[in-house]
């Protein structure tokens, strides 16, 4: 799946508005990006259709939420990329996030180090 940068935007808004119709996600963005409400409204049935958000009539507009919070639709992004260049047990996407994690700081490494543990958890409770 791949986002286009507007729908990125529509996406972090949702994520901090909770839920919004198209003539308000319109007009906070059109402030800054100038589109216009028929581009935000296809924008946001693009992000309804690639099951992104979800949408309920209320009148004659639909209100849109975000379906995914964005830790899991980064999960989704990254298993899409990764998915075309890693084999099964190949270690290359390992190494690929080892290297990104050069540029943590220690507050980072150590939140990496508690997620991890918590999957750690998350699997030994599963078997």
């Amino acid at each position: 799946m791949q986002l286009g940068e507007l729908e990125k935007i529509v996406l972090q808004y949702l994520w901090n508005k909770k839920e919004a119709d198209a003539k308000q996600v319109h007009s906070v963005l059109a402030v800054t990006r100038g589109n216009s409400l028929n581009t935000i409204q296809s924008t946001l049935d693009r992000l309804f259709k690639k099951e992104l958000l979800s949408r309920s009539k209320q009148g004659h507009a639909y209100c849109y939420r975000a379906k995914v919070d964005r830790e899991s639709l980064i999960a989704q992004l990254i298993a899409n990329v990764t998915s075309d260049f890693v084999e099964d047990g190949e270690n290359s996407l390992i190494a690929a996030f080892s290297s990104a994690s050069s540029q943590l700081d220690d507050a980072q490494l150590d939140t990496l180090e508690s997620l991890i543990e918590e999957q750690r958890k998350l699997r030994k409770g599963q078997q």
